[in-house]
Formats: C-alpha cells, sequence, structure tokens
C-alpha cells in the first residue's frame, strides 16, 4: 500500500454578485471556512464586454455576476487574497483575454510571479454564441484569433494556467452528446429525434475543445447583422 496521499482536490465556490467588494467579502469569507480555490462568476454586462455605466448593462450590472469594468475593479475583488496560493476559475469566453489581463495585472502589483498563477479561463468564444448567443462582439475569425491568441500568452507565461475551459455546450441545452471524432450522438429518451434534427442543421453543435474550432468556423453561416456591429463598437471597454 502507497504511504503517500494524493493531493486534495481544490473547493471552489461559483460566485460573485452585486459589486467587487461584496464578492471579495464573500470570497474571503469562503476561504476562512476552507475553501481552496475561487470560481469568480461575472455579470453579464462583462461578460459582454460593456462598462457598468454603459447605458445597455442598465438592470443587468451585479445580477448575475460581478461587474468587472477596470484594473480597480480586479484590485478590489482580489483585495486581501494571495493569488500565489490561489487556484482561480474565471467563467467570461468573450472578453476572457481582458479580464485575464486585469487578473494578471492584479498579481503583478502583488508581487506573484506570472508562472506560479494556476487557475483555468473559460476562452471558447465561438462556443459561447453556439451554447448561449451571449456573443455579439466578435466575427468569427476575430474570434478564434483571440482565443487562440490567449492560449498562446497562458502557454508562455503562465504554464500553470488551462486558458481553453470550455464545458457549456451539453449543459446550456445545446442538445446533443459529442462522440470523439466530434461528431454528434443522440442521447436516449424523447431527445432523440430533435438531436438528429439538431445534427443536421448544426453539424458542428457539440464540438467545445479549442483544437476542433476550425470546424466551428467552417459550420458557422450566421449572417453578422447591424446589431452586432453596433455592439462590436461599443463592447469591450474594459479598462
Amino acid at each position: 500500500m502507497s504511504q503517500t496521499r494524493d493531493k486534495p482536490w481544490i473547493f471552489r465556490t461559483y460566485a460573485g454578485h452585486s459589486s467587487a467588494a461584496a464578492s471579495n467579502t464573500l470570497y474571503r469569507g469562503n476561504l476562512a471556512k476552507g475553501q481552496t480555490g475561487l470560481s469568480v462568476a461575472f455579470d453579464l454586462p462583462t461578460q459582454t464586454g460593456y462598462d457598468s455605466d454603459h447605458p445597455l448593462a442598465k438592470g443587468e450590472v451585479g445580477k448575475v455576476g460581478v461587474p468587472i469594468s477596470h484594473l480597480g475593479d480586479m484590485r478590489t475583488l482580489l483585495d486581501g487574497i494571495p493569488l500565489d496560493a490561489m487556484n482561480t476559475s474565471m467563467t467570461i469566453n468573450a472578453t476572457a483575454a481582458w479580464l485575464l489581463a486585469l487578473y494578471v495585472a492584479a498579481a503583478d502589483e502583488q508581487g506573484t510571479a506570472r508562472a506560479a498563477l494556476q487557475g483555468t479561463t473559460q476562452n471558447d468564444i465561438i462556443k459561447e454564441y453556439l451554447a448561449r448567443g451571449t456573443w455579439y462582439i466578435f466575427p468569427p475569425k476575430p474570434a478564434l484569433r483571440l482565443t487562440t491568441d490567449t492560449i498562446a500568452f497562458t502557454t508562455s507565461e503562465m504554464p500553470k494556467w488551462k486558458s481553453d475551459q470550455s464545458l457549456l455546450v451539453p449543459s446550456a441545452g445545446s442538445g446533443c452528446g459529442r462522440g470523439r471524432r466530434g461528431g454528434v450522438r443522440p442521447q436516449r429518451g424523447n431527445r432523440r429525434a430533435r438531436c438528429r434534427a439538431d445534427a443536421r442543421r448544426h453539424p458542428a453543435k457539440g464540438i467545445s475543445e479549442i483544437g476542433r474550432s476550425h470546424q466551428l468556423l467552417r459550420q458557422f453561416r450566421r449572417p453578422f447583422h447591424h446589431r452586432d456591429l453596433q455592439a462590436s463598437r461599443d463592447g469591450c471597454h474594459l479598462g
């Protein structure tokens, strides 16, 4: 029998609400009670690239997560939390590069080496549109470029950071499971017919790995409407 014990699992609570200060209080309280990592929930304006004071953010600020518009917000969110000892998950996608940059900047101010940072960033922008419809910021090719650039940066600067977490396609009701070769397979029960029809309409649905984003891009046929262009102009004022 082995005389060594495996490292305990990381315990994180997916949390964030109201404001950076209120969320910081919640995080520190959870860590004091034995939680061993952070899982940051961002509000919808932050997820779609709007500052909290933007007119289109009205009514949504702080509702389903914490609002983060600039480095000051990130400082407040992480105040008193030693990032060299944390493993942080950030569910973000469309604005992943910006939020990760703010996290790294806060760590730099703490004196934490980037190579010591541990965590995950949900960073599949195209998947986020397919799964949840919360992506009206970038056309497909720039979205793929941002996704891969973020992976390249973390690989070079933050080797302990995983920047390709992608899990919402099957869990957000997109319809079908994912096969090993990227195809869709029907689920049992009354979803079988719907899955088959869904597979015919959207052959790439259910594929969430970053390595297959090119296939997603080829299957992406939605027209780029004027509202997307407006969101592209208005979005991503993070900083």
